[in-house]
Order: C-alpha cells, then structure tokens, then sequence
C-alpha cells in the first residue's frame, strides 16, 4: 500500500503538460530565451557545484529527483546511457536531489551506480525556481544558459542537434 501511494505521489505533482513539453527554442536573434536560473548548491563530496561555470562552456541536463521515487529508480537506465552516450561529447549532466539527507542519497548513488554528479538542494530552493512539480523533471539547458526544453520528452534528438558539432 505504501509502496504504491509513493508511486501515485511521484507523479501526482507532475505539470500536466509533461507530455507536450515544448520544443526546443529557436536559436533566431528575435527569440527571447528563458534564461536559467543559477544556483550554487554541494555535492555529495562537499564540492560546491555552480551552473553558471558552464554558461558559455557546454550544455547542462539538470535531473531533479528523490531516492523515494520509484518513478526516477526506473529512469536511471535511461539517466545512464544520456551519460554514456553524451557526456563525452560535451553534455554535462548532474542530479539534483531534493530535500534529503546527504547519508541517504549517498547510499541510494552508490547502489545505483550513477556515474554523473549528484547535488542536494536540501531546502528545495532550487526546485523551487525551477518550479519542478513532480519527479523526475528534466531540463536541459543550452551552453549559453538558456532553457532549451523542460521534460524533453525527445531528449536525444535534441542533443544530437546542440552537439553535433562537437
């Protein structure tokens, strides 16, 4: 029972437009681009970790999650292999964790095997800029700071155009 309520809870806060995220931004001068909030917040090593020190280096997948999610536990595959697949290209891609303890997101990374940075917004004060509703939430943000997509339902197909040429 409980189990199940968590996994209703995970995605009862999600935007109900989750599944029409929009498209990515055009890159055309007269756009205007929502640009990304910067946030400082500590990884699990104690290192401060700063979004703005990759504006103008590369692009930036924020996954927002929490260890009690079994939504995000089944999307770590899938975390993973964007990881593998981009990271070497240029993709920089970290987890934010919400509103947990660093013991237990430490533990859940290490038995998860999550090869990217996890940070913790331990208040929820970056969630909440970021307006996440429900987890997991994707954004990917474009190496001049700006929000490409929110949810990115067709993530890869994204990344192949902001990376190909790298």
């Amino acid at each position: 029972m409980i189990v199940a309520a968590m996994a209703v809870a995970c995605h009862l806060f999600t935007p109900a437009d989750a599944g029409s995220a929009p498209k990515p931004r055009e890159t055309a001068k007269t756009a205007i681009a929502e640009k990304a909030p910067d946030f400082v917040l500590t990884d699990l090593n104690g290192r401060k970790y700063r979004l703005s020190d990759f504006r103008g280096k590369q692009p930036v997948l924020i996954i927002f999650s929490t260890t009690w999610c079994l939504s995000c536990r089944e999307e770590i595959p899938h975390f993973k292999s964007l990881h593998a697949t981009y990271a070497k290209r240029g993709l920089e891609i970290v987890n934010i964790d919400i509103q947990e303890s660093k013991e237990k997101v430490a533990k859940f990374t290490v038995r998860y095997g999550l090869p990217y940075r996890v940070v913790l917004d331990e208040e929820g004060d970056v969630g909440g800029i970021y307006d996440i509703r429900g987890v997991p939430s994707m954004v990917l943000i474009d190496k001049n700071g700006n929000i490409l997509c929110r949810q990115c339902p067709k993530i890869e197909a994204i990344l192949e155009t902001i990376l190909k040429k790298r």
